[in-house]
């Protein structure tokens, strides 16, 4: 089993640890390096057996994957902490949203690089990743990748320019989820139903939904399912698409995807 260091124990972090326990690896191959000593408390009671260090350096010993988790400003400088003790032939994955490859590969040169974009259901182990390549990375460096996210959800190849749409789409696609979940409790409520009772049949509608969803039917079929003409699903599915909620979608992956970008070339 590979030995795996983690830099940064934030929540994507700790629940790359939790996922990655939960599939069989062993505790004493998993190291964290996280600066925030509360934090790093919590880490080492959560999961018995880790090695949690203060220290990028500290934590890359002996390391055969280093994951970077930490705030994308900060990923070059973890790198670049951590290269004294780096393995020359480490592979290096990380999920620090915007960084790209070659600023990766230039704070750990001559090391295989897998970039990826997870999402924050990786939380309950519910993510959709996309990965892409760098320049030295091979198909078995990218089945590792694969192996350590695929812990927490499902994993996608992409090429990298792809990644600034997944990022728009997945990526910031739960928000726009829990958007749409506040609308519909909130119009539970103003249709006269109790709040509890608006945001539980909220919760469980989507639930319900997602799981439909997942057994792969598409989604234009299960919509058609569910509106009988005439009646009224029909009804209110005139008025979003009279306000244009499909276009304002389209336009907010658009827009996320286009700021990925930008944050990418800043």
């Amino acid at each position: 089993m590979a030995t795996l260091a983690l830099l940064g124990g934030g929540r994507m972090g700790e629940a790359l640890v939790g996922g990655l326990l939960g599939a069989g690896w062993d505790a004493d191959a998993l190291a964290v390096a996280e600066v925030d000593a509360e934090r790093r408390r919590a880490l080492e009671e959560r999961f018995p057996g880790i090695r949690v260090v203060p220290s990028p350096a500290w934590a890359v010993a002996d390391a055969d994957v280093v994951v970077v988790a930490v705030k994308p400003a900060d990923a070059p400088g973890a790198l670049e902490q951590a290269l004294p003790s780096l393995a020359a032939d480490a592979l290096i994955i990380s999920i620090a949203a915007g960084v790209r490859i070659t600023t990766l590969e230039g704070a750990a040169p001559g090391r295989p690089v897998v970039r990826a974009m997870p999402n924050t259901p990786a939380i309950v182990r519910r993510a959709a990743t996309a990965i892409a390549p760098g320049g030295l990375a091979t198909d078995a460096h990218l089945e590792i990748a694969e192996r350590i996210l695929g812990a927490v959800g499902i994993v996608v190849r992409v090429p990298e320019p792809h990644l600034d749409a997944v990022t728009g789409l997945s990526g910031s696609g739960p928000a726009y989820v829990f958007l749409i979940a506040e609308a519909l409790t909130d119009a539970g409520v103003l249709a006269g139903l109790p709040r509890p009772v608006a945001d539980a049949l909220t919760r469980e509608t989507l639930l319900g939904a997602a799981t439909l969803l997942a057994e792969g039917e598409q989604p234009e079929q299960l919509r058609a399912a569910v509106t009988s003409p005439g009646g009224t699903t029909a009804a209110g599915l005139h008025i979003l698409e009279s306000h244009g909620v499909r276009a304002a979608i389209l336009d907010a992956v658009l827009a996320a995807a286009a700021r990925s970008r930008e944050l990418g070339e800043e």
